[in-house]
Protein backbone atom coordinates (compact mmCIF):
# COMPACT_ATOMS: atom_id res chain seq x y z
CA UNK A 1 0.00 0.00 0.00
CA UNK A 2 1.09 3.26 -0.72
CA UNK A 3 0.28 5.63 2.35
CA UNK A 4 0.94 9.34 2.03
CA UNK A 5 0.83 11.57 4.96
CA UNK A 6 1.12 15.39 5.68
CA UNK A 7 4.53 15.36 7.54
CA UNK A 8 5.31 19.16 8.03
CA UNK A 9 4.56 18.77 12.07
CA UNK A 10 7.01 15.36 11.66
CA UNK A 11 9.81 17.54 10.52
CA UNK A 12 9.40 21.01 12.08
CA UNK A 13 7.52 20.40 15.39
CA UNK A 14 9.94 19.49 18.08
CA UNK A 15 7.19 18.56 20.97
CA UNK A 16 3.38 17.63 20.67
CA UNK A 17 1.98 17.02 17.12
CA UNK A 18 5.57 16.61 15.83
CA UNK A 19 6.09 13.67 18.88
CA UNK A 20 2.79 12.27 17.31
CA UNK A 21 3.97 12.09 13.48
CA UNK A 22 6.67 10.49 14.10
CA UNK A 23 5.55 8.00 16.51
CA UNK A 24 2.63 7.02 14.14
CA UNK A 25 4.98 6.81 10.87
CA UNK A 26 7.74 5.25 12.89
CA UNK A 27 5.16 2.32 13.95
CA UNK A 28 3.83 1.95 10.60
CA UNK A 29 7.14 1.68 8.99
CA UNK A 30 8.41 -1.09 11.65
CA UNK A 31 5.11 -3.45 11.59
CA UNK A 32 4.34 -2.53 7.91
CA UNK A 33 7.82 -2.45 5.84
CA UNK A 34 6.60 -3.36 2.60
CA UNK A 35 4.14 -0.23 2.43
CA UNK A 36 5.67 3.01 0.64
CA UNK A 37 5.28 5.75 2.88
CA UNK A 38 5.53 9.29 1.41
CA UNK A 39 5.99 12.18 3.34
CA UNK A 40 5.04 15.66 2.15
CA UNK A 41 6.37 18.39 3.89
CA UNK A 42 6.38 22.42 3.03
CA UNK A 43 9.54 22.73 4.70
CA UNK A 44 11.98 20.63 7.07
CA UNK A 45 13.87 21.84 10.25
CA UNK A 46 17.21 20.44 11.78
CA UNK A 47 15.72 18.38 14.48
CA UNK A 48 17.49 15.61 15.84
CA UNK A 49 14.38 13.13 15.67
CA UNK A 50 13.81 13.55 11.84
CA UNK A 51 17.43 12.34 10.76
CA UNK A 52 16.02 8.22 10.15
CA UNK A 53 12.97 9.68 8.05
CA UNK A 54 15.29 11.63 5.90
CA UNK A 55 17.73 8.50 4.92
CA UNK A 56 15.60 5.59 5.22
CA UNK A 57 14.87 3.82 2.24
CA UNK A 58 10.69 3.23 2.45
CA UNK A 59 10.31 6.64 3.03
CA UNK A 60 9.87 9.64 -0.12
CA UNK A 61 10.64 12.85 1.08
CA UNK A 62 9.08 15.50 -1.37
CA UNK A 63 8.83 19.26 -1.08
CA UNK A 64 8.16 21.76 -2.75
CA UNK A 65 9.79 22.25 -6.08
CA UNK A 66 10.18 25.26 -8.41
CA UNK A 67 8.65 28.72 -7.82
CA UNK A 68 6.84 26.63 -5.10
CA UNK A 69 9.94 26.41 -3.16
CA UNK A 70 9.40 30.24 -2.23
CA UNK A 71 8.29 30.76 1.29
CA UNK A 72 5.49 32.57 0.78
CA UNK A 73 3.69 30.28 -1.80
CA UNK A 74 4.94 26.93 0.45
CA UNK A 75 1.81 27.05 2.50
CA UNK A 76 -0.33 27.18 -0.99
CA UNK A 77 1.43 24.08 -2.21
CA UNK A 78 0.00 22.77 1.20
CA UNK A 79 -2.83 23.38 1.14
CA UNK A 80 -4.05 23.85 -2.57
CA UNK A 81 -1.95 21.33 -4.42
CA UNK A 82 -1.00 18.39 -2.61
CA UNK A 83 -3.72 16.39 -3.27
CA UNK A 84 -3.44 16.85 -6.71
CA UNK A 85 0.32 15.83 -5.98
CA UNK A 86 -0.65 12.89 -4.04
CA UNK A 87 -2.83 11.27 -6.71
CA UNK A 88 -0.55 11.59 -9.15
CA UNK A 89 1.80 9.66 -6.95
CA UNK A 90 -1.05 6.98 -6.95
CA UNK A 91 -1.26 7.48 -2.97
CA UNK A 92 -3.66 4.73 -1.60
CA UNK A 93 -4.44 6.45 1.34
CA UNK A 94 -3.48 10.19 2.30
CA UNK A 95 -3.02 10.99 6.23
CA UNK A 96 -3.81 14.41 7.34
CA UNK A 97 -1.95 13.85 10.78
CA UNK A 98 -3.26 17.23 12.51
CA UNK A 99 -6.67 18.44 12.01
CA UNK A 100 -6.15 19.15 8.48
CA UNK A 101 -6.60 18.15 4.96
CA UNK A 102 -5.27 19.51 1.67
CA UNK A 103 -8.23 21.78 0.29
CA UNK A 104 -8.50 20.08 -3.06
CA UNK A 105 -9.46 16.60 -3.12
CA UNK A 106 -9.22 14.91 -6.39
CA UNK A 107 -12.03 12.36 -7.22
CA UNK A 108 -10.44 8.66 -6.19
CA UNK A 109 -7.79 10.18 -3.63
CA UNK A 110 -8.73 8.41 -0.19
CA UNK A 111 -8.33 10.48 3.06
CA UNK A 112 -8.13 10.08 6.34
CA UNK A 113 -7.47 12.56 9.42
CA UNK A 114 -6.39 12.66 12.93
CA UNK A 115 -8.15 14.70 15.12
CA UNK A 116 -6.34 15.22 19.05
CA UNK A 117 -8.77 17.64 20.62
CA UNK A 118 -11.65 19.85 20.11
CA UNK A 119 -10.03 22.31 22.97
CA UNK A 120 -10.29 25.12 21.42
CA UNK A 121 -14.06 24.97 21.08
CA UNK A 122 -14.57 23.42 24.61
CA UNK A 123 -12.50 25.96 26.03
CA UNK A 124 -12.31 29.52 23.51
CA UNK A 125 -10.94 31.68 26.39
CA UNK A 126 -7.96 29.98 26.52
CA UNK A 127 -7.53 30.86 22.37
CA UNK A 128 -7.23 34.39 20.68
CA UNK A 129 -10.84 34.90 18.43
CA UNK A 130 -8.45 34.42 14.94
CA UNK A 131 -6.96 31.11 16.27
CA UNK A 132 -10.20 29.93 17.12
CA UNK A 133 -12.05 30.86 13.94
CA UNK A 134 -9.41 29.31 11.68
CA UNK A 135 -8.76 26.01 13.94
CA UNK A 136 -13.03 25.81 14.02
CA UNK A 137 -12.65 25.91 9.93
CA UNK A 138 -9.59 24.01 8.80
CA UNK A 139 -11.32 21.25 11.04
CA UNK A 140 -14.75 21.44 9.54
CA UNK A 141 -13.48 21.20 6.37
CA UNK A 142 -11.19 18.34 7.03
CA UNK A 143 -13.63 16.31 9.00
CA UNK A 144 -16.11 16.80 5.99
CA UNK A 145 -13.51 15.89 3.67
CA UNK A 146 -11.88 12.25 5.13
CA UNK A 147 -13.40 9.23 4.33
CA UNK A 148 -12.33 8.11 8.07
CA UNK A 149 -11.65 10.51 11.02
CA UNK A 150 -9.41 9.30 13.58
CA UNK A 151 -9.87 10.11 17.47
CA UNK A 152 -7.02 9.74 19.47
CA UNK A 153 -9.00 9.27 22.33
CA UNK A 154 -13.49 8.02 22.95
CA UNK A 155 -13.40 11.84 24.91
CA UNK A 156 -12.36 12.85 21.35
CA UNK A 157 -14.60 11.30 19.47
CA UNK A 158 -17.13 12.21 21.81
CA UNK A 159 -16.27 16.14 21.67
CA UNK A 160 -16.30 15.46 17.61
CA UNK A 161 -20.00 14.13 17.95
CA UNK A 162 -21.14 17.15 20.22
CA UNK A 163 -19.43 19.89 18.43
CA UNK A 164 -19.83 18.95 15.09
CA UNK A 165 -22.42 16.70 14.79
CA UNK A 166 -20.14 13.45 12.94
CA UNK A 167 -21.65 10.66 12.62
CA UNK A 168 -19.97 8.26 15.27
CA UNK A 169 -19.71 5.71 12.89
CA UNK A 170 -17.19 7.33 11.04
CA UNK A 171 -14.77 8.21 13.50
CA UNK A 172 -12.13 5.51 14.55
CA UNK A 173 -10.44 5.68 17.71
CA UNK A 174 -6.74 4.92 17.39
CA UNK A 175 -4.71 6.01 20.75
CA UNK A 176 -1.35 7.91 21.06
CA UNK A 177 2.00 5.83 22.10
CA UNK A 178 4.88 7.18 23.80
CA UNK A 179 8.66 7.43 22.35
CA UNK A 180 10.24 4.28 23.00
CA UNK A 181 12.63 5.86 25.11
CA UNK A 182 10.28 6.02 27.63
CA UNK A 183 10.43 2.24 28.54
CA UNK A 184 14.13 1.93 29.28
CA UNK A 185 15.00 1.79 32.09
CA UNK A 186 18.44 3.70 33.68
CA UNK A 187 21.44 3.05 36.27
CA UNK A 188 21.04 5.06 39.73
CA UNK A 189 24.56 6.87 37.98
CA UNK A 190 22.49 7.74 34.95
CA UNK A 191 19.73 9.40 37.14
CA UNK A 192 22.07 11.03 39.48
CA UNK A 193 23.88 13.24 36.76
CA UNK A 194 20.48 14.59 35.78
CA UNK A 195 19.90 15.22 39.50
CA UNK A 196 23.20 17.49 39.08
CA UNK A 197 22.66 18.46 35.92
CA UNK A 198 19.33 20.06 36.69
CA UNK A 199 19.36 20.63 40.39
CA UNK A 200 16.86 18.11 41.18
CA UNK A 201 16.00 16.98 44.96
CA UNK A 202 16.70 13.90 46.55
CA UNK A 203 12.48 12.89 46.04
CA UNK A 204 10.52 15.03 44.42
CA UNK A 205 6.37 15.71 43.25
CA UNK A 206 6.61 16.19 39.36
CA UNK A 207 4.84 18.05 36.93
CA UNK A 208 5.42 17.99 32.85
CA UNK A 209 3.61 19.95 30.43
CA UNK A 210 3.49 23.45 28.87
CA UNK A 211 3.47 25.69 32.08
CA UNK A 212 -0.21 26.99 30.81
CA UNK A 213 -3.91 27.98 33.09
CA UNK A 214 -5.32 25.00 31.32
CA UNK A 215 -2.66 22.37 33.02
CA UNK A 216 -3.89 23.80 36.23
CA UNK A 217 -0.12 23.35 38.20
CA UNK A 218 -1.92 26.33 40.94
CA UNK A 219 -3.77 23.22 41.67
CA UNK A 220 -0.02 21.49 42.72
CA UNK A 221 1.10 24.23 45.10
CA UNK A 222 -2.57 24.65 46.92
CA UNK A 223 -1.94 21.08 47.48
CA UNK A 224 1.75 21.26 48.59
CA UNK A 225 0.73 24.22 51.15
CA UNK A 226 -1.55 21.69 52.87
CA UNK A 227 -0.05 18.85 52.88
CA UNK A 228 1.42 17.07 55.83
CA UNK A 229 4.48 15.25 54.20
CA UNK A 230 5.52 18.05 51.92
CA UNK A 231 7.98 17.36 49.54
CA UNK A 232 9.47 19.56 46.54
CA UNK A 233 7.69 20.19 43.04
CA UNK A 234 9.52 20.03 40.21
CA UNK A 235 7.28 21.47 37.13
CA UNK A 236 8.97 21.02 33.64
CA UNK A 237 7.14 22.52 30.71
CA UNK A 238 7.73 25.38 28.27
CA UNK A 239 7.11 29.01 30.06
CA UNK A 240 3.95 30.97 29.54
CA UNK A 241 2.16 34.13 31.19
CA UNK A 242 0.44 31.89 33.60
CA UNK A 243 3.85 31.52 35.67
CA UNK A 244 3.63 35.14 36.89
CA UNK A 245 0.50 33.90 38.65
CA UNK A 246 1.89 30.58 40.33
CA UNK A 247 5.19 33.09 40.77
CA UNK A 248 2.68 34.87 42.72
CA UNK A 249 1.42 32.17 44.59
CA UNK A 250 4.90 30.91 45.83
CA UNK A 251 5.78 34.45 47.07
CA UNK A 252 2.53 34.86 48.89
CA UNK A 253 3.19 31.31 50.66
CA UNK A 254 6.22 31.59 51.30
CA UNK A 255 7.22 28.00 49.33
CA UNK A 256 10.16 29.10 47.05
CA UNK A 257 12.34 26.50 48.35
CA UNK A 258 9.64 23.66 47.94
CA UNK A 259 8.88 24.33 44.28
CA UNK A 260 11.86 24.15 40.91
CA UNK A 261 10.56 24.80 37.77
CA UNK A 262 12.70 23.79 34.57
CA UNK A 263 11.13 25.56 31.51
CA UNK A 264 13.84 23.81 28.70
CA UNK A 265 14.99 19.75 28.80
CA UNK A 266 16.55 17.57 26.72
CA UNK A 267 14.01 15.29 25.09
CA UNK A 268 16.40 12.40 26.03
CA UNK A 269 16.96 13.60 29.14
CA UNK A 270 12.86 13.51 29.95
CA UNK A 271 12.86 9.62 30.99
CA UNK A 272 15.61 10.32 33.60
CA UNK A 273 13.31 13.12 35.31
CA UNK A 274 10.54 10.63 35.15
CA UNK A 275 12.16 8.03 37.00
CA UNK A 276 13.83 10.13 39.26
CA UNK A 277 10.32 11.59 40.68
CA UNK A 278 8.29 9.63 43.71
CA UNK A 279 4.90 10.44 42.09
CA UNK A 280 3.56 12.14 38.76
CA UNK A 281 0.68 14.60 39.19
CA UNK A 282 -1.22 15.46 36.35
CA UNK A 283 -4.57 17.77 37.11
CA UNK A 284 -4.90 19.99 33.70
CA UNK A 285 -8.44 20.62 32.71
CA UNK A 286 -8.62 19.20 29.89
CA UNK A 287 -6.80 16.82 27.17
CA UNK A 288 -7.56 15.28 23.75
CA UNK A 289 -5.40 12.29 25.57
CA UNK A 290 -2.58 13.27 28.06
CA UNK A 291 0.33 11.41 26.81
CA UNK A 292 2.78 12.37 29.83
CA UNK A 293 0.91 9.99 31.66
CA UNK A 294 1.58 7.21 29.24
CA UNK A 295 5.13 8.27 29.84
CA UNK A 296 5.01 8.51 33.61
CA UNK A 297 3.61 4.82 33.34
CA UNK A 298 5.83 3.53 31.41
CA UNK A 299 9.13 5.38 33.59
CA UNK A 300 7.83 3.05 36.52
CA UNK A 301 6.44 6.22 38.19
CA UNK A 302 2.83 6.57 39.68
CA UNK A 303 0.15 9.14 38.32
CA UNK A 304 -2.18 11.33 40.09
CA UNK A 305 -4.40 12.63 37.77
CA UNK A 306 -7.24 14.52 37.02
CA UNK A 307 -11.35 12.92 37.05
CA UNK A 308 -12.87 13.01 33.83
CA UNK A 309 -12.51 14.37 30.09
CA UNK A 310 -9.75 11.63 28.94
CA UNK A 311 -7.54 10.85 31.34
CA UNK A 312 -8.40 7.56 32.89
CA UNK A 313 -8.13 6.40 29.33
CA UNK A 314 -4.72 7.41 29.32
CA UNK A 315 -3.80 6.49 33.30
CA UNK A 316 -6.41 3.01 33.29
CA UNK A 317 -7.86 2.05 36.65
CA UNK A 318 -5.27 1.87 38.73
CA UNK A 319 -4.14 5.58 38.87
CA UNK A 320 -5.53 8.08 41.21
CA UNK A 321 -7.58 10.69 40.20
CA UNK A 322 -8.98 13.60 42.23
CA UNK A 323 -10.87 16.81 41.58
CA UNK A 324 -9.49 19.04 39.63
CA UNK A 325 -10.59 22.17 41.40
CA UNK A 326 -9.85 20.37 44.92
CA UNK A 327 -6.75 20.96 46.36
CA UNK A 328 -7.49 19.46 49.44
CA UNK A 329 -8.40 16.44 47.82
CA UNK A 330 -5.21 16.56 46.17
CA UNK A 331 -3.19 16.42 49.49
CA UNK A 332 -4.58 13.68 51.30
CA UNK A 333 -3.96 11.47 47.71
CA UNK A 334 -0.86 12.35 47.96
CA UNK A 335 -0.31 12.19 51.72
CA UNK A 336 -1.53 8.41 51.39
CA UNK A 337 0.64 7.98 48.84
CA UNK A 338 3.71 9.12 50.17
CA UNK A 339 3.11 7.28 53.18
CA UNK A 340 2.22 3.87 51.26
CA UNK A 341 5.02 2.81 49.46
CA UNK A 342 3.34 -0.81 48.80
CA UNK A 343 0.26 1.07 47.11
CA UNK A 344 2.53 2.98 44.86
CA UNK A 345 4.22 -0.36 43.58
CA UNK A 346 0.94 -1.79 42.94
CA UNK A 347 -0.34 0.89 41.07
CA UNK A 348 2.75 0.59 38.70
CA UNK A 349 2.62 -3.03 38.40
CA UNK A 350 -1.27 -2.85 37.19
CA UNK A 351 -0.52 0.21 35.16
CA UNK A 352 2.58 -1.28 33.27
CA UNK A 353 0.18 -3.99 32.28
CA UNK A 354 -2.72 -1.20 31.14
CA UNK A 355 -0.48 0.48 28.74
CA UNK A 356 0.10 -2.22 26.58
CA UNK A 357 -2.87 -1.09 24.88
CA UNK A 358 -0.27 1.72 23.69
CA UNK A 359 2.27 -0.46 22.16
CA UNK A 360 3.51 0.21 18.47
CA UNK A 361 2.97 -2.68 17.28
CA UNK A 362 -1.15 -1.81 18.84
CA UNK A 363 -1.19 1.08 17.48
CA UNK A 364 0.24 0.38 13.80
CA UNK A 365 -1.97 -2.56 13.59
CA UNK A 366 -5.37 -0.13 14.54
CA UNK A 367 -4.26 2.24 11.78
CA UNK A 368 -3.80 -0.44 8.58
CA UNK A 369 -7.51 -1.36 9.74
CA UNK A 370 -8.31 1.87 9.01
CA UNK A 371 -7.02 2.32 5.91
CA UNK A 372 -8.27 -1.17 4.57
CA UNK A 373 -11.91 0.10 5.44
CA UNK A 374 -11.42 2.91 2.43
CA UNK A 375 -9.39 0.44 0.06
Amino acid sequence: MKIGFDAKRLFNNSTGLGNYSRYVVSALSAHYPDNQYFLYTPSIKNLKNTKDFLEASNYRVQLPSGLYSKSFLKSFWRSWLLGNIAANDGIDVFHGLSHELPVTKPVGLKTVVTVHDLIFMRYPEFYSSIDVNIYTWKLKRAVKSADRIIAISEQTKSDLVHFLHVDPSQVDVVYQGCNSIFKTRHSTDEINKIRLKYALPSEFLLNVGTVEHRKNALLILQALVKMRNKLPVVIVGRKTDYVKQLNEFIHEHNIGKWVHFIHEVEFEDLPMIYQAADIFIYPSLFEGFGIPIVEAISCGTPVVSSKGSCFTEAGGPDSLYINSSNSEELASVLDELIEDDVLRKSMISKSMDYIKKFEPQVIAADLMNVYKKIN
